[in-house]
């Protein structure tokens, strides 16, 4: 089965969908993803990362938003491999990852602002299913994300492209 396309879904549907700005940089095996919306807002702290992703995900992309921090990385290719494990359609960061090289050997979408070297604290501070906006779009528990080379859309619900 073949991903939807971004430019086919906005060619038809523009009207329905709210599209990122294209400021992230996809850094996964995977240069695609599609699937329900489920949010976490953090700030340099990834333990509420790692405890949504060693969830099942169902197919879901995580959106993260991470405050659009370049200070330290949230994601790193431990947490990229429990994403596969437990079924994440894809995992989107508002702000760095590390272990890029080894996240680009994964079968797994990931998308960031940028890499850095550091860890985050794990405090477990945060919020999860909650509206979060970065990038120019609002992101909603439920929501539907669909993300490839060309950009990322969300719309209110799944789209037939």
């Amino acid at each position: 089965m073949t991903e939807p396309r971004t430019s086919d879904i906005c060619d038809v549907h523009a009207a329905d969908v709210r599209i990122l700005a294209p400021l992230l940089r996809c850094f996964g095996g995977r240069t695609s993803c599609h699937g329900p919306v489920s949010t976490l807002k953090v700030f340099e702290d990834n333990a509420l990362i790692r405890a949504t992703l060693e969830q099942p995900g169902s197919g879901a992309v995580l959106v993260v938003d991470g405050g659009g921090s370049l200070r330290c990385a949230l994601v790193g290719d431990q947490l990229a491999k429990l994403a596969i494990a437990n079924d994440w359609a894809g995992v989107i960061v508002w702000g760095c990852i590390r272990d890029s090289e080894e996240i680009g050997n994964l079968p797994v979408f990931v998308s960031a602002l940028a890499t850095h070297p550091l860890r985050s604290v794990r405090r477990g501070i945060g919020e999860r299913d909650v509206a979060v906006t970065f990038g120019g779009v609002r992101f909603m528990p439920g929501d539907y994300l669909y993300a490839d080379a060309d950009g990322i859309l969300v719309a209110d619900k799944a789209i037939d492209p």
